[in-house]
């Protein structure tokens, strides 16, 4: 079977077809909720989950909790309007002329919030020379993130469409976040650093972001070179 040598117009999300997703799309339309709305919706969410990390590196156990659990479903939130808005954008036929600035400007924006503040949530846990490493890792992640969007877009630009495999594409990132919250609230009854869970799953979405890169680049150098090999006559 001989590997696709171009990419993808829209990212495949096996939910998009489901019966509760289409209903939900048609009630976001009923609601004349536009896809460029619940973009914007998704970089509020994304806000709050963001605000609730960087808050619960610097309280005690019992509102580090509450928070990590906030920050916990608001990822998957955020993930469930970047779902919807596509939806509406093509299934119900409301695209605009300004629909792929919202598509992608939010999504960037959602990343850097979420994945930085996780950073701060890791506060004092790595500590080298009076620099907090674990604040420094969220930004290193959030950066690296950014740059598998980044490369994406390059092979739309070229012309050889989108590319998403690798690892760590944006639900992997959030999904990691999502477990990380949730176990970190065990930290202290299982004796472990405060943020040490969190300052790990950073590490694995940074790992995991620049394989992405390394292999999004590698299909769209493919797919340029397939599109400028002449065909055999």
């Amino acid at each position: 079977m001989h590997e696709q040598p171009e990419g993808l117009d829209r990212r495949t999300i096996p939910q998009r077809t489901a019966s509760w997703a289409t209903k939900c799309a048609d009630l976001l339309a009923a609601a004349h909720l536009t896809p460029n709305s619940i973009s914007v919706i998704s970089v509020l969410v994304a806000a709050v989950a963001g605000v609730s990390f960087v808050v619960s590196g610097f309280v005690d156990d019992g509102a580090r909790t509450a928070l990590l659990i906030v920050a916990a479903v608001c990822m998957p939130l955020r993930l469930l309007c970047n779902m919807l808005d596509g939806m509406l954008a093509v299934e119900h036929g409301m695209k605009t002329s300004s629909g792929d600035l919202y598509n992608e400007l939010p999504d960037r924006i959602s990343d850097l919030l979420v994945i930085a503040g996780a950073g701060y949530a890791t506060a004092h846990v790595w500590m080298l020379a009076g620099h907090d490493l674990g604040v420094a890792l969220g930004w290193t992640a959030a950066a690296l993130a950014l740059l598998t969007a980044y490369v994406r877009t390059l092979g739309a630009s070229t012309g050889v469409g989108n590319f998403f495999q690798g690892l760590m594409a944006k639900p992997p990132r959030m999904w990691v976040l999502v477990v990380a919250s949730f176990v970190s609230i065990a930290e202290p009854a299982l004796g472990w650093p405060r943020g040490i869970v969190l300052a790990v799953a950073l590490a694995v979405i940074g790992l995991g972001s620049l394989q992405t890169v390394v292999v999004r680049l590698g299909h769209i150098t493919r797919a340029l070179k397939h599109r400028s090999t002449p065909p055999l006559a």
